[in-house]
């Protein structure tokens, strides 16, 4: 309330003067707060806003939006109005709603970025009409200097000690210049005469407020107080705009009781004519009038809106208005709708009566697009250097086409071309056309049709595509185009050359047996042959040897090729490491002695090897776990069968050394890795007990003595089933405590038993089948592995 207090305290020391603002309200607002921090007075602040222009009617928009608790710093330059008895300040006019297509030239006046608002900051015209709350600045030089700057009374004059009153209301600049002149000459006679030396000049300063009456159509019609420089354009947008119903045609402006003025603003939008918007004076009446006829424009024009026409105004001008027509137009014809009082009537306009049909208010005028089709096309297709669309005024034959289409390719087929010919009923026709007859002159032409299409084949589009095959011990194995004359060289360069495995003695090559003519079937399936190549070149088999279409050639591995094979030997070894095997069939006790024999560490009963798994076993494994998923088997443990990249193998090293070469001594195969680990006195105890324990090897205790360190059974344990795990990798099972032995570094399991299911007569069986073998299968990868 304070703020509003002081900006009434401006509104009055203002009003007094009438000044205009050149400044916006968020600039206004920001020299309050910084005047307020410097600790001015409110006449200190006052005294400075009217040098800077602030005027009466800013100050109360700025009031109303301090007190309805807005953001004053926000409000527009003409956003808020604000009620003077009957008068209004700036306002805005709102969008248009519910209209699918908008009114031209409605918007013009409702855009927040175009105000037209009066530009300050140009030379003082000269047809400006002085009026009571005008400043005016007069400035005298030469032989004699003088100025000073002065408000026209309300009475309409200006007062000077020197020369008196002078009258310049209503008084253009210029006018009001030389009445001046005048009235000094009188005390400055220098400033008269061929070759005056004294001179005079008049500027305006702060100038006055106008009131002018917007009426008619516009969103607030009512009295507004406007700037005295304000013009037509600048009234309309305070009040809003026109409304839906308001004219642009025919906007009057009224001054001193009679008409002065009729704008069509249509000229200022469509041509730019700019000395339209009057400048308005004070008292002046804005009437808009209701429009005359709204015309829908749709389709195909540059502008689809709807427009406003005067009475009597055709289709030419409509279409002016829209901007013309766009390319996909259809220009013939144009459609119209009109409300007829009573119905709807249609009306095909024709191009030719566009200037004289004259529409009337509530038309509906639609362009409509051109069909989709061609009046004048030909198309060539095919085996010749330019494709595509021709003009088939300029092309009537055949031949002519061919030749503009720049002649047929050298592998085009010219015994039999197809021409594609649309019937009436728009379905298609083939015709046969000889292309060499045609071209020698042998036979007639054959003219053209609109939409006709002529493809000439080319002879590989006849043929299916010829390739040869080659794979093996290649760079880059694979399919390749043939080629005639291709050898066994030259594919073999395309595809990268030989790599370092391949037999050069031994290249096979499969070549299909063809008989086109054939009435039976032949007993052969393939031709075969076997060549050698030396240094590039085939000289066993057959000489000049040259490749057909679909040939296939494999280039073999040579058998006295091979790569190196590496296993490792970690733990207790002299060397552990990584070696290379030396030849086929080496076994452990060879891989012991390249890696120096066993360290007094170590524990050889608890050596383990880990094998990776090749593609057989992996097929094998794959094989049983579909089985497993084909038959639902639960009882099986699917993730001990889970396809993995290694496995482990139970050895006996302590055998193997003792008795090398025989089945103890397994052979090594690439990828192997052999474990020699350091005595461990640790026996583990897991499963089904009480407590999962580990406890001190003792060579005299049974196995009943761990379970028993492992708090014995529990509830679900399958007694008879426990098995021994030993360090090696192999396995044995318990026959009531008799016959498993513990050793150390081992774990003993104890199983569980599955939660107990009602399992018909079939589902025991089934599950018995399958896991018998799945059992066997197992038992012959184990085996296979040895």
């Amino acid at each position: 309330m304070k703020v509003g207090r002081f900006f009434l305290f401006l509104f009055c020391v203002n009003a007094s003067f009438g000044v205009f603002a050149q400044l916006s309200d968020k600039q206004v607002q920001y020299m309050l707060q910084e005047a307020v921090r410097q600790g001015l007075g409110k006449e200190e602040i006052g005294l400075m806003f009217m040098e800077k222009g602030v005027t009466q009617e800013q100050v109360l928009r700025i009031i109303n939006g301090s007190e309805s608790g807005g953001d004053s710093s926000n409000i527009g330059m003409f956003q808020n109005r604000n009620r003077e008895g009957n008068g209004q300040t700036y306002g805005k006019k709102t969008n248009h709603k519910g209209k699918k297509y908008p009114i031209f030239g409605h918007d013009v006046f409702n855009n927040e970025w175009l105000t037209f608002e009066p530009n300050f900051n140009i030379a003082t015209p000269k047809n400006y009409i002085l009026g009571p709350g005008d400043e005016i600045i007069v400035d005298i030089w030469g032989d004699a200097e003088q100025t000073f700057r002065q408000k026209i009374s309300p009475e309409g004059m200006i007062v000077d000690a020197k020369i008196g009153p002078v009258y310049l209301n209503g008084l253009s600049v210029e006018e009001a210049t030389n009445r001046l002149k005048n009235a000094f000459a009188r005390i400055y006679a220098t400033m008269q005469g061929k070759q005056p030396t004294t001179f005079i000049s008049l500027s305006l300063g702060k100038i006055r407020s106008i009131r002018v009456n917007v009426m008619g159509e516009v969103e607030t019609p009512g009295s507004y107080t406007l700037p005295s420089l304000a013009s037509l354009f600048h009234a309309i947008y305070c009040a809003g705009g026109v409304n839906n119903i308001g004219s642009l045609r025919t906007i009057q402006i009224s001054r001193g009781g009679k008409k002065f003025a009729v704008i069509d603003i249509y000229d200022y939008l469509l041509n730019g004519e700019t000395d339209l918007n009057i400048r308005l004076e004070d008292g002046d009446v804005v009437i808009v009038k209701p429009y005359q006829n709204l015309i829908t424009l749709k389709g195909k024009v540059k502008r689809p809106l709807i427009y406003e026409l005067k009475d009597g105004e055709p289709m030419t001008q409509l279409l002016y208005y829209a901007g013309g027509f766009t390319g996909e137009a259809y220009t013939k014809v144009i459609r119209v709708i009109r409300k007829s009082g009573r119905e709807y009537q249609i009306y095909n306009i024709d191009d030719m009566e566009f200037d004289q049909f004259v529409l009337t208010d509530g038309d509906e005028v639609t362009v409509d697009s051109v069909i989709e089709r061609f009046g004048n096309r030909v198309e060539i297709r095919g085996a010749v250097y330019r494709t595509g669309l021709y003009d088939l005024g300029e092309i009537a034959t055949v031949k002519q086409l061919i030749e503009r289409a720049e002649g047929v390719k050298g592998d085009a087929f010219l015994n039999r071309a197809v021409l594609y010919r649309e019937k009436a009923n728009l379905t298609q026709e083939i015709l046969a056309i000889d292309v060499k007859g045609i071209l020698n002159g042998s036979i007639p032409d054959v003219c053209l049709q609109n939409n006709d299409v002529l493809y000439i084949p080319s002879i590989f589009d006849l043929q299916e595509s010829y390739t040869v095959k080659i794979t093996g011990a290649v760079g880059t194995p694979g399919e390749y185009p043939f080629a005639d004359g291709m050898s066994i060289e030259d594919l073999i360069i395309r595809a990268g050359g030989l790599k370092e495995s391949a037999s050069v003695v031994k290249i096979d090559v499969a070549r299909r047996i063809k008989d086109a003519n054939s009435t039976t079937t032949k007993q052969g399936i393939a031709e075969n042959y076997v060549l050698t190549l030396k240094d590039g070149f085939v000289v066993d088999g057959l000489q000049n040897f040259v490749l057909q279409p679909f040939d296939e050639v494999f280039v073999r591995k040579s058998p006295g090729y091979q790569e190196q094979q590496r296993i490792r030997i970690l733990g207790e070894v002299l060397f552990e490491g990584e070696y290379v095997l030396s030849k086929k069939g080496e076994r452990l006790s060879d891989l012991v002695k390249k890696a120096g024999g066993l360290t007094p560490e170590a524990y050889v009963a608890g050596a383990c090897l880990h094998r990776k798994m090749n593609e057989d076993e992996r097929n094998r494994v794959r094989s049983v776990l579909q089985l497993t998923k084909r038959n639902d088997i639960d009882t099986i443990a699917l993730n001990q069968l889970e396809l993995t990249n290694e496995y482990a193998v139970g050895i006996d090293l302590e055998k193997a050394l003792k008795y090398p070469g025989s089945e103890f001594d397994v052979v090594v195969r690439e990828g192997d890795v052999l474990r020699v680990p350091e005595y461990s006195s640790i026996v583990k105890i897991s499963g089904a007990v009480m407590y999962a324990n580990s406890v001190v090897y003792n060579g005299n205790a049974n196995l009943k003595y761990y379970i028993g360190q492992g708090g014995g059974f529990a509830n679900r344990a399958k007694k008879g089933k426990v098995f021994v795990v030993y360090m090696n990798g192999q396995v044995a099972r318990n026959r009531l405590f008799k016959k498993a032995k513990v050793a150390p570094g081992c774990e003993i399991i104890v199983p569980q038993k599955s939660v107990r299911k009602n399992v018909g007569l079939a589902e025991v069986l089934g599950i018995a089948t399958s896991t018998t073998s799945i059992a066997a299968l197992i038992s012959t990868i184990m085996n296979n592995t040895k």
